[in-house]
C-alpha cells in the first residue's frame, strides 16, 4: 500500500544522483560563467579625468599632483 511512491533502491539512488549533479552544475555556473560585459577594472580616460577633476575640487590632491596625474592619463587638453 505505497500508493505508487515506492521507487525501489535504484530510484532513490537516481534521485540523489540527479540532485547532486544539478547542484554541481549550479555551483560551476556561479563560479565560472563570465558575468557579462560589466566593469572590467579599467576606466575610460574620460571617467578617470572626471574623477581626477573631482578630487582636485574636493581638495584631496594639490595642483602639482593633479598636473602629474593628468599628464599620465594623456589629458593634456586645456579646454577643461
Amino acid at each position: 500500500m505505497m500508493d505508487g511512491y515506492d521507487m525501489g533502491s535504484g530510484g532513490w539512488i537516481m534521485m540523489i544522483l540527479f540532485w547532486t549533479v544539478l547542484l554541481a552544475v549550479i555551483v560551476w555556473a556561479v563560479r565560472y560563467v563570465p558575468r557579462g560585459r560589466g566593469d572590467t577594472g579599467t576606466r575610460p580616460p574620460e571617467q578617470a579625468r572626471e574623477i581626477l577633476d573631482a578630487r582636485l575640487a574636493r581638495g584631496e590632491i594639490d595642483t602639482e599632483t593633479y598636473d602629474r596625474l593628468r599628464a599620465k592619463l594623456g589629458g593634456d587638453d586645456t579646454n577643461r
